[in-house]
């Protein structure tokens, strides 16, 4: 039975794990690796490590870095970062990991997703698209960190990303990294219209309130967060953490999720 999914988001820069916001001004808040073994205690769901200065700094995967953190996971790893071509995808799943994400790399070479989905299964490629409310309304899609406009409407381009092979999107909302005032649910609306395939929601979340309101409007989907697993309280004191077995068993029996089936 497909089930939600629970999903800190680490973003890395450095070799040092960060958090942004609005995709500006990363604070340092120490070693990634420390975040993976405690998410490794909190057994959570699935863990989405991404290099946000790979594809703007023009370098591919760190893969000694990656390496290390695949060792360390106990739980699946999805990987996204300076990924361009099968060969580096191919490595990285070599190394143990579960998940690819793409963003910039699919935009720019759309046959990457329909070949790596042949050889590797469209269940392992992910494709995150990064997404900013319009001046005079809509939504559009940017790459590089929020620093480059490609002209796309997200909701168009989810359906086209179906159609190439993708298994799964993530919808990463620019204006709400990092606010933690809850999800934007229009956007995930209009972007759950647009596909059948797995989706998750990055950005907004400030508490486990927020990730109920989405499995309560949504059901099966993925809720993913950074701010929320590293940080504790309104000052934002670093702590990483994760809801334990009662309080996840408790948020999904409220969203109406049977856990039995």
């Amino acid at each position: 039975m497909l089930r939600p999914r629970i999903i800190p988001c680490l973003l890395v820069r450095d070799k040092g794990l960060v958090k942004t916001q609005k995709f500006k001004d990363a604070r340092y808040l120490g070693d990634p690796m420390n975040a993976v073994r405690i998410f490794n205690e909190k057994e959570a769901d699935e863990l989405m490590i991404v290099d946000i200065d790979a594809t703007i700094e023009g370098r591919g995967p760190d893969f000694k870095m990656i390496q290390h953190w695949a060792e360390e996971c106990r739980m699946p790893l999805c990987y996204g970062g300076g990924i361009t071509n099968v060969e580096q995808a191919q490595r990285i799943f070599s190394l143990g990991v579960e998940k690819i994400a793409l963003s910039s790399g699919a935009l720019v070479n759309p046959s990457l997703i329909t070949e790596l989905a042949d050889k590797v299964g469209s269940q392992s490629v992910v494709i995150v698209i990064d997404v900013k409310k319009k001046l005079f309304g809509g939504y559009e899609v940017l790459t590089h960190n929020g620093k480059k406009s490609t002209g796309k409407n997200p909701f168009d381009l989810i359906k086209k990303l179906q159609e190439l092979g993708a298994g799964e999107i993530v919808v990463n909302n620019i204006d709400a990294d990092g606010e933690m005032k809850g999800y934007d649910l229009v956007l995930m609306e209009k972007a759950r219209a647009a596909t059948t395939l797995p989706l998750t929601a990055l950005g907004g979340a400030g508490s486990l309130d927020d990730i109920k309101k989405l499995i309560q409007k949504f059901g099966i989907i993925g809720a993913a967060a950074g701010s929320t697993f590293v940080y504790k309280g309104k000052l934002k004191a670093v702590l990483i953490n994760y809801p334990n077995f009662s309080e996840k068993d408790e948020l999904l029996a409220s969203c109406d999720i049977d856990q039995t089936k």
